[in-house]
C-alpha cells in the first residue's frame, strides 16, 4: 500500500492543485491512501523547517509531499513538491491534472477558511477540557467582590466556557480570601470549575490566560505622580516579570480602578513587552460617569445615550467628546422608532453647562473619585472583557486605554465597532509623557 502526507500553506494555490489530484488517485486506486496536514500561513515557514531538521530533508516551499514507508519503517521518503508529486502521478499511474489557475486560487481561499474554522473548533473544546484560567489581583477588595459573581455567571466568557478563578493577594489577607472562596462557592455557579488563593508571589499568574489587576489597597493614600511613581513602579515591574515567566502566551490582562490607570498599565507593557498588545486599560466607568450626568441634564436614563467618547488619561486629565454623541428613545415632539436618535448637543441649548458646568462635575468626580465605587468598577470591568472576548454592540463606539502606534504613550482611544471593537490612535497623555522624561 502506497501512503502519501500532503502538508502546506492552507491558501497555497500549489497545494489545492496536489490536494486534487491526490483525491483522484485515493478515490480511483484502492492501494493509494493520501494523509493532509495545513498549517496556517503565519506559522507554515517554522513547522516546515521544524520538519526537515526532524527529517534531514531539505525543502523550501509549500506544498512538500512524502511517502511513507509502512512495510519498512523508518521517517519517509521525500518526494518533493507539487512538481515532482505530479510527474510521479504522470509516470506511476498516467494520471496528470489539468486545474485551472482560477480553480486553484478558489480552492486554495477554501482551504484557509476551513483551516481557520478547524482552529476555532480545536481551540473550543480545548476550552471545554481546559478551563480558562482568571486571575485576580487585590482579590480581598470589594471590587472582586462584585466581580466574581459576573464572571461566573458566564455573561463575560460565554455560556460554555468553565473558569477557574485564582484570587491573589498579600499573605495578611488570606483570611479574607477564604471568605471569598467560601461565597463563591455557595453561588453553585455551573461554570465555575475551581477557585483557589495565591499569596506566594512566585506562584503568581500560572497558566493565567485572563488578569485583571485591581487598585492595591494603598491606592487611595497616593495623590501624586511621584508617589505613584515610588509605590508602583516595583510593583508594575514585579507583576511584568511574573506575567512574562508564568503566564500563557496568549493572556489577556486588564487593568481597571480609579487612580493612575494609564500609568499602571503603561508600566506593565513596559515590563511585559511580549505581551504588551494584550493589556488593556477600562474606561468605561468615566465614559458611565459622563453619560449620568448627561441623562439626569437630559431627564431619561444613561442607557438611551451612547458614542459618548472620552479622550485622554482615564482616571486624570481627559476630554469628554459628545460630537458623535446620540440620544435613543427620548420623549419630545419628535419621535421614532427603537433606532431612531438624535445628537445630544442637539438636545442641550445651554452651551455654558456643557461648556462649563459638566466639564467641572465629571473633573470633580475623577478627582475625588467617590462616586467611582466598586460596582461601577466591577462591571465596566466584566464588560470591557466581555466586548474583547465577543465583540462589542454593532454601530456603539466605546473608549478604551490602548498603547498608541505613532508614538510610545498610552492613550485612550475609542472605535466605532462597525469597523472593529477596539482600535488604536496617536493622542498625548500628560501622565504618562510625564513618565517617559522621567525614564528618559
Amino acid at each position: 500500500m502506497a501512503k502519501f502526507v500532503l502538508a502546506g500553506r492552507a491558501e497555497c494555490p500549489y497545494y489545492a492543485k496536489a490536494e486534487l489530484l491526490a483525491d483522484y488517485l485515493q478515490k480511483n486506486l484502492p492501494d493509494f491512501r493520501v494523509h493532509k496536514i495545513t498549517q496556517h500561513p503565519q506559522v507554515w515557514e517554522e513547522w516546515l523547517k521544524d520538519l526537515c531538521e526532524k527529517n534531514k530533508w531539505s525543502h523550501k516551499k509549500s506544498p512538500i509531499i512524502w511517502r511513507e514507508l509502512l512495510d519498512r519503517g523508518g521517517k519517509g521518503l521525500l518526494l518533493g513538491g507539487y512538481n515532482e508529486f505530479l510527474e510521479y502521478a504522470q509516470l506511476y499511474y498516467g494520471v496528470t491534472s489539468s486545474m485551472t489557475t482560477e480553480l486553484m486560487k478558489l480552492i486554495a481561499q477554501e482551504n484557509l477558511e476551513t483551516h481557520k474554522e478547524k482552529e476555532l473548533e480545536e481551540e473550543t473544546r480545548k476550552d471545554l477540557i481546559n478551563p480558562l484560567q482568571v486571575w485576580i489581583t487585590s482579590a480581598s477588595g470589594r471590587v472582586c467582590y462584585n466581580l466574581i459573581p459576573i464572571l461566573t455567571s458566564g455573561e463575560v466568557f460565554g455560556m460554555h466556557t468553565e473558569i477557574s478563578l485564582n484570587l491573589f493577594d498579600n499573605k495578611q489577607a488570606e483570611e479574607d480570601l477564604h471568605i471569598i472562596v467560601t461565597e463563591t462557592w455557595n453561588l453553585v455557579a455551573p461554570l465555575l470549575r475551581s477557585i483557589s488563593i495565591c499569596t506566594q508571589v512566585e506562584d503568581a499568574f500560572r497558566q493565567a490566560h485572563v488578569i485583571i489587576i485591581l487598585d492595591e489597597n494603598t491606592d487611595g493614600e497616593v495623590y501624586s505622580l511621584e508617589d505613584c511613581l515610588r509605590s508602583r513602579l516595583p510593583l508594575c515591574r514585579l507583576y511584568g516579570y511574573l506575567i512574562e515567566k508564568n503566564a500563557h502566551d496568549s493572556v489577556r490582562v486588564i487593568v481597571g480602578g480609579k487612580t493612575f490607570v494609564n500609568l499602571k498599565t503603561f508600566l506593565l507593557m513596559r515590563y511585559a513587552p511580549n505581551v504588551a498588545h494584550n493589556i488593556i486599560a477600562v474606561a468605561l466607568g468615566v465614559e458611565g460617569q459622563a453619560r449620568a450626568v448627561l441623562a439626569r441634564k437630559l431627564r431619561t436614563t444613561p442607557s438611551c445615550i451612547k458614542n459618548v467618547i472620552v479622550w485622554g488619561n482615564i482616571s486624570g486629565n481627559n476630554y469628554i467628546d459628545l460630537r458623535k454623541a446620540r440620544i435613543y428613545r427620548y420623549e419630545s415632539a419628535i419621535w421614532g422608532p427603537p433606532n431612531y436618535s438624535r445628537p445630544v448637543l442637539s438636545l442641550i441649548f445651554d452651551s455654558e453647562w456643557v461648556n462649563r458646568q459638566y466639564v467641572e462635575t465629571l473633573k470633580k468626580l475623577t478627582a475625588t473619585g467617590k462616586q467611582f465605587g466598586a460596582i461601577l468598577a466591577a462591571h465596566s470591568i466584566a464588560t470591557t472583557l466581555k466586548y474583547w472576548y465577543h465583540g462589542s454592540p454593532p454601530g456603539e463606539i466605546v473608549s478604551l486605554g490602548v498603547l498608541s502606534e505613532a508614538v510610545n504613550l498610552l492613550d485612550l482611544t475609542p472605535q466605532p465597532t462597525s469597523e472593529k471593537p477596539f482600535g488604536q490612535e496617536a493622542i498625548n497623555d500628560s501622565e504618562d509623557r510625564s513618565v517617559e522624561e522621567q525614564q528618559n
